[in-house]
């Protein structure tokens, strides 16, 4: 089958239901009530029965109950998906007391922020190093129609999807870098976060879900390398700092030969040039500090 051919996915889009005010149907649900109380009396009174009475007070009494039946509550940041017999008939966002048709069902669910800490994983890096992983996640319903309808449990979606997005970015960059020469997951915070947000937006989009904020809250290498890891990150830390002392070094000796040379100090031969380099290389590049040696006679 051609890739034109597949047929699009049948997904679920939130509309508004049409409902009603609770507090406006409870007072004619209580003035139904209040009437088949008088036709009741009215029709079953001593002076005469009247059947059409009771008919009406049987027939106001059953819409008056019936009424009350469809009365639901929305709190704040909740929402209602009204179906009849199985059909998605729209979603009540309105607060307080609500009612619709007693036929109709309701099936609520919340539109409020979500925080999720996912569970720590085991990722392979981009340089196939083994480390742990786990996220924070804030989240919320923006679609009930395509959270209640399109996924079989919303929330275990979510779950799965975040372990899904954390393992993709996981293993499309390296734990870290010496040589700070490319994005790293221990470094580049911001950069790995902000992928892993589209990430998941585009993961939960299915489900009516968007994802407000996330970010990376356990990281590590896996135990079985972390202590091999750790020397070679000492090791490389300590060649990273010798270079950058070499450097620094040969960048002071150049100056120091140059100034000597300029302002004619001194004159020196070559042989007597490599020495001054190798006595100045070694005092600037010890661990320790250098112990001088006292010239009392001449110079040379």
């Amino acid at each position: 089958m051609a890739l034109d051919d597949t047929p699009a996915l049948n997904r679920s889009r939130e509309t508004p239901a049409a409902t009603q005010s609770g507090y406006v149907m409870l007072l004619v649900s209580l003035a139904l009530v209040a009437l088949a109380v008088m036709l009741f009396i009215a029709g079953v009174g001593p002076e005469e029965e009247n059947g059409l009475a009771v008919i009406g007070a049987i027939i106001s009494l059953t819409a008056g109950v019936l009424a009350l039946s469809g009365f639901y509550m929305v709190n704040p940041n909740e929402a209602a998906a009204i179906q009849l017999f199985g059909a998605y008939k729209g979603t009540d966002r309105n607060e307080g007391l609500r009612w619709v048709l007693p036929w109709l069902a309701r099936k609520k669910i919340a539109v409020r922020a979500n925080n999720v800490i996912s569970e720590k994983i085991k990722v392979n890096d981009a340089r196939g190093n083994p480390i742990e992983m786990a996220a924070q996640v804030v989240w919320r319903v923006t679609d009930t129609a395509q959270a209640l309808f399109d996924v079989d449990d919303y929330r275990e979606f979510v779950t799965a999807q975040i372990e899904a997005a954390v393992r993709k970015i996981g293993s499309r960059y390296p734990y870290d870098d010496i040589e700070h020469t490319e994005i790293t997951l221990r470094e580049n915070h911001e950069e790995v976060s902000a992928e892993l947000r589209l990430a998941l937006i585009e993961r939960l989009s299915v489900a009516g879900i968007t994802v407000d904020e996330c970010g990376l809250t356990h990281l590590a290498y896996a135990p079985e390398i972390a202590s091999a890891m750790l020397r070679r990150q000492q090791a490389e830390a300590v060649i990273a700092a010798r270079a950058k002392l070499v450097e620094g070094a040969v960048s002071m000796v150049e100056m120091a030969l140059t100034q000597l040379s300029e302002k004619n100090v001194v004159e020196l031969d070559d042989e007597r040039r490599a020495a001054m380099v190798s006595n100045l290389m070694v005092v600037l590049c010890a661990e320790q500090e250098a112990q001088p040696v006292v010239n009392a006679g001449s110079l040379y």
